[in-house]
């Protein structure tokens, strides 16, 4: 029997198709699953983390302009912590000129900086020489050592920065600058740093620290690939256990994952030859479909076995199964691909291509669910022990419970709901692209030892432009930048100023005869254009000004090293140097723009353009179901149990943790696709007590319980097993994306086997449902 006589018809006969012409079937799956699998081999990794923004993200949009303008900001710096806690001692000194010389020798090095090639300027006669601040460092007498000292940690374009004002941390900055031609070029240059590093502590009593973008960049590339090779391996195993222990069969169990494999396949396949990139969030599809598709099996297999269980033969419950569950099945599976695309209104690709990756293989795991399963099952061996399972005669006791205490659970479910909703606003969105690792990664080891040591991980980068050519020597422009660099050195979370007021300011004592009263910007214009051109033609290959001025000198780029912050004090001090700037100089009035502040950002944009692609799959949903369950009543009943869980789930996170990432916002559209699937189980099991044997509410939640109640406990420990996996993640952005998930499924188990039953009874309480 089924849901309604003629899709009973039309389903009983795909059923007696399958099984009639099972090889066919299972081999016609096999050969679909092997073609569209092949794809895979396109699948390539983005370990870019500009990836995370779309193409008009704004942030975006003027970092790259800064990019072009300026030498990029994509570098590895070295933190070297001697054990001995003295930069200044000639054998760390020796260290950090070797490392300075061989970093030149780093796959796509663009330049190099650090204390011992600092162009150090001095006044000699009426000369101006400039030279690396340490030559020889094991030469070195006393004198000379404590005059490096002096140096180096007075020196503004170095303290804070490149060496610790306690002098006991410094760091070798290496800029890189990657062609862009092949995805393993970011690989190629972390390894060759680490091997320099590891020489380096071999070689030298010092401690090396690997931090910058082109680490985050890999830390993001690794972290994929951690996941990848331990989470799906963790998922089989636990599908296979949960599965095997509450189905009973190890030919079904078997068939199951097989399934899984298939839409895995299938899914990462279609992704290849559609041109997706493989990204931490996208990489998280794997493991998500792995679990989703455990769900439309496990209905199948239950029912058939539960046939089985009453008699009927293996192939007569194979068509039994599908003429009753290949409805709700097929519509399960379209709702949680609805649920998963509506990720394409993420301001964040990675997030769009999880969505797409995921909904592609949700309408494969149908197909295999429906096709593939149960032409394996009619052919292999299959046998189903006899009498009810324990988990089913669970069932028929909690039907009976729900039903004679409706009334209680409705009001108490209902004050719970409201408790634990209550606790939402608590949360606090905080986008930190350092805490997106585990404490136990090494990139995060490294950038916090490099944030209490030395500096910060965070820059901010203000382009002024002074409206002319060779504009940056003008007298008025170097005041008011000198005024902006002033005011952000007085900020208590900034760490270090770049900026190339210091280098005027130190070339003007220089050439009056190196008088500290001189240090000061240069008065005259074409005084500060020779000095600047001075300095310049005395510049080594590979340490021109191109990081701080414009190719015509017309802007000059500040950059801000801070504290490691959350998102809201980023965006904080970023609006305060804008404002400052609009109220004090308004005519060099721009944006802060850099890495952190455009994932400051991120989460405000992505929730904005989520709203609008939950709300479109709340209404689509919504519709499906009024037109499927042909009850408008039903279908607005169904929006309770649908809706509720989401907001549960953040409710609870706001009470026990209340920060959210990124990820926070896709949550809602995700788990609306998920949850939905009990809901329209339970649902058609219901209408169809209530219109085909016209029992009454209470008689056809207990009918309901007893014929998929099995069914929805088994697939919702399944998925929040699997999601429970997923969020052991050291990736912050896949683990709370996944824990917030398995928590709104556990809601929605509770929804659908409390409040759900309880409406049911108190709303629909007519003789017959129409």
């Amino acid at each position: 029997m089924s849901d309604s006589p003629s899709n009973g018809n039309g389903n009983s006969a795909f059923g007696d198709w399958v099984v009639r012409y099972r090889w066919l079937v299972l081999f016609a799956s096999l050969a679909v699953a092997m073609v569209a699998g092949s794809g895979g081999s396109r699948l390539a990794f983005n370990n870019d983390y500009r990836v995370f923004f779309s193409e008009d993200n704004p942030e975006l949009q003027a970092f790259e302009k800064l990019q072009r303008t300026y030498t990029k900001i994509d570098n590895i710096l070295f933190t070297i912590a001697p054990r001995g806690n003295d930069v200044f001692a000639p054998a760390v000194l020796d260290a950090v000129e070797y490392l300075t010389l061989d970093a030149w020798q780093l796959p796509f090095v663009l330049r190099v900086d650090s204390i011992t090639n600092y162009q150090h300027t001095v006044a000699t006669d009426d000369d101006l020489i400039v030279a690396d601040l340490v030559e020889g460092a094991v030469d070195l007498s006393s004198p000379e050592l404590s005059e490096i000292t002096r140096v180096a940690t007075n020196e503004p374009a170095l303290r804070s920065f490149l060496v610790a004002h306690e002098g006991h941390t410094t760091a070798v900055n290496v800029t890189f600058q990657m062609p862009q031609l092949a995805m393993d070029e970011t690989p190629q240059a972390v390894a060759a740093a680490r091997e320099l590093a590891a020489k380096l502590e071999a070689d030298y009593d010092v401690d090396v620290h690997l931090t910058g973008m082109v680490m985050l960049n890999n830390a993001f590339f690794e972290m994929a690939m951690q996941d990848m090779s331990t989470m799906v391996p963790a998922m089989y195993l636990i599908i296979i256990a949960v599965t095997l222990l509450l189905v009973r069969s190890v030919t079904a169990t078997i068939g199951t994952v097989l399934v899984i494999l298939l839409s895995v396949m299938t899914s990462m396949g279609i992704a290849g030859y559609l041109g997706i990139e493989l990204t931490p969030p996208s990489s998280a599809a794997m493991t998500i479909i792995m679990t989703l598709a455990v769900a439309d099996s496990i209905h199948i297999l239950v029912s058939a076995l539960g046939a089985m269980r009453r008699g009927k033969g293996r192939r007569e419950a194979l068509v039994e199964s599908l003429s009753v569950n290949m409805s709700p099945v097929f519509l399960t599976s379209v709702t949680t691909a609805i649920g998963f695309l509506s990720l394409n209104f993420s301001d964040s690709p990675p997030f769009a291509d999880l969505g797409n990756i995921t909904a592609i293989g949700m309408i494969a795991a149908f197909f295999y669910s429906v096709g593939f399963l149960p032409a394996f099952v009619a052919i292999v061996p299959v046998r189903a022990r006899a009498g009810q399972s324990l988990l089913g005669k669970y069932m028929d006791r909690l039907g009976d419970w729900v039903v004679a205490h409706n009334r209680r659970i409705l009001f108490g479910f209902s004050g719970f709901a409201v408790l634990v909703l209550a606790f939402v606003p608590s949360n606090d969105l905080n986008d930190d692209f350092v805490a997106y690792f585990d404490e136990s990664t090494a990139f995060r080891q490294d950038v916090t030892v490099t944030s209490e040591r030395l500096t910060g991980a965070y820059q901010l980068q203000f382009s002024l432009n002074s409206g002319s050519s060779n504009g940056v020597s003008d007298p008025m422009f170097l005041r008011q930048t000198g005024l902006f660099v002033d005011w952000l050195r007085e900020q208590p979370e900034v760490r270090h100023v770049q900026s190339i007021t210091d280098t005027f300011k130190r070339l003007n004592m220089n050439l009056h005869g190196d008088d500290p009263e001189y240090y000061k910007l240069p008065e005259q214009r074409d005084l500060a254009a020779q000095y600047l051109l001075l300095y310049e033609l005395s510049l080594p290959y590979g340490l021109d000004l191109n990081n701080q001025l414009n190719v015509d000198k017309s802007s000059t780029q500040v950059v801000v090293t801070l504290d490691n912050l959350d998102s809201r004090r980023l965006r904080e001090i970023a609006q305060r140097g804008e404002g400052w700037l609009q109220a004090n100089t308004p005519k060099l009035a721009t944006i802060g723009i850099g890495p952190a502040i455009m994932f400051a950002y991120i989460s405000d944009r992505n929730i904005k353009s989520m709203l609008i692609g939950t709300f479109l799959a709340v209404v689509l949903i919504s519709a499906i179901l009024v037109g499927v369950l042909k009850s408008s009543k039903l279908g607005a009943i169904s929006l309770v149990p649908n809706l509720l869980p989401a907001g549960l789930a953040f409710g609870a996170w706001g009470f026990f943790v209340g920060e959210l990432n990124m990820a926070v916002s896709m949550v809602s559209g995700m788990t609306l696709g998920i949850v939905v699937d009990d809901t329209i189980h339970f649902l058609t099991k219901y209408k169809r007590a209530r219109i085909e044997q016209g029992l009454d509410a209470p008689d056809a939640v207990r009918y309901a319980f007893a014929n998929v109640g099995q069914a929805i406990v088994v697939t919702s420990l399944i998925l929040i097993a699997g999601f429970s996996v997923l969020a052991t993640s050291d990736f912050a952005m896949n683990s709370l994306m996944a824990l917030l998930t398995a928590i709104a499924i556990g809601m929605a188990l509770l929804a659908d086997f409390l409040l759900l039953p309880a409406l049911l009874i108190r709303l629909d309480s007519n003789k017959k449902t129409s």
